[in-house]
């Protein structure tokens, strides 16, 4: 199969039959064998009816319903497991994303060779209570990553099937999927200006708390990639060092103590009674607690189910 277009939907039934129809005029002109996931992540408003009714009709059409609403990115990894497609193709269920976008975004996996292309929604119409934030989370995530994409919360990317497959969406990383597949050495990230439409029934889903939830998210993600395999590299490293410092400190606090004892035969303050000997303590008292939460997370990073998995690209003679 050459295209899966795979869409995850909240309360959208209005949109997914107008949707649906432009999909096929714009698949179908280009000749492609193609599919159309859509994933209804625990609708009210009759969204599955209406997917329902969609897949009696056309056998391209196909759904995953669940029981409540779970998120973005839980519908977005399991309508990657269901894909069959070369190249995966994802877009929002709103009507903003413009179908009319897929032929170039598709040449650009089959034939330029890119792993993922992400839309960018250069004119957007949307508030400016969205766009500011938007261009700080924008600018904030580029600076992390090192992957120099200007909208990486655009819902309209293109794959290689491989990349879907490799990866895991979890948590709200779906706007973070183009820092997923480079870490998970898929370097060839290329950018497409898309067009952006107002949204033309219903409402927006999202909230401002978005914006801090995505801060938090790209902090984790950071961390998991860099340390999920190794966690006691960083706590163990933080730990040595706050204790080094702290038994550092109480050893001057003693030293210097002892020195007007017994080298310069003057009375000294009692060492309890010196501010330095209780930050000396805490220090140590912190840095013992890090080195042993590292242990503890190498223990169950060494017993994770998947800690040997690695994604192979090739084998010779064997």
């Amino acid at each position: 199969m050459d295209v899966s277009v795979v869409i995850p939907l909240f309360n959208e039934r209005e949109s997914l039959g107008e949707l649906v129809a432009q999909l096929h005029q714009v698949c179908g002109s280009q000749g492609w064998t193609y599919e159309v996931l859509l994933i209804d992540d625990g609708s009210t408003d009759g969204s599955w009816a209406e997917i329902e009714r969609l897949a009696a009709t056309d056998g391209r059409v196909k759904g995953i319903r669940f029981g409540r609403n779970y998120g973005k990115s839980p519908a977005l990894n399991v309508g990657f497991a269901a894909t069959h497609g070369q190249v995966v193709v994802t877009m929002d269920a709103d009507l903003q994303d413009d179908p009319n976008e897929l032929p170039e975004l598709v040449r650009m996996v089959r034939v330029d060779g890119f792993d993922l292309v992400s839309g960018w929604k250069q004119k957007r119409h949307d508030p400016l209570s969205k766009t500011i934030p938007t261009k700080l989370f924008n600018w904030a995530t580029r600076r992390v990553s090192g992957v120099k994409l200007h909208d990486f919360n655009c819902g309209l990317k293109a794959y290689r099937a491989d990349v879907v497959k490799a990866i895991e969406v979890y948590g709200e990383m779906h706007r973070y999927i183009p820092y997923i597949a480079h870490k998970e050495g898929f370097r060839r990230i290329g950018e497409k200006v898309v067009q952006h439409h107002a949204r033309k029934y219903g409402r927006s889903k999202f909230g401002l708390d978005r914006f801090i939830n995505g801060f938090l998210d790209l902090l984790t993600i950071h961390f998991v990639h860099r340390f999920g395999r190794k966690p006691m590299h960083f706590f163990g490293a933080f730990g040595t060092l706050m204790f080094v410092v702290g038994f550092l400190s109480a050893a001057w606090v003693i030293g210097e103590k002892l020195w007007h004892v017994y080298v310069m035969k003057q009375p000294a303050p009692r060492v309890s009674d010196q501010g330095l000997f209780f930050v000396a303590l805490t220090s140590m008292i912190i840095g013992v607690q890090l080195f042993t939460a590292g242990f503890v997370a190498q223990l169950v990073s060494r017993n994770a189910a998947d800690r040997d998995h690695y994604r192979i690209t090739g084998k010779v003679g064997l």
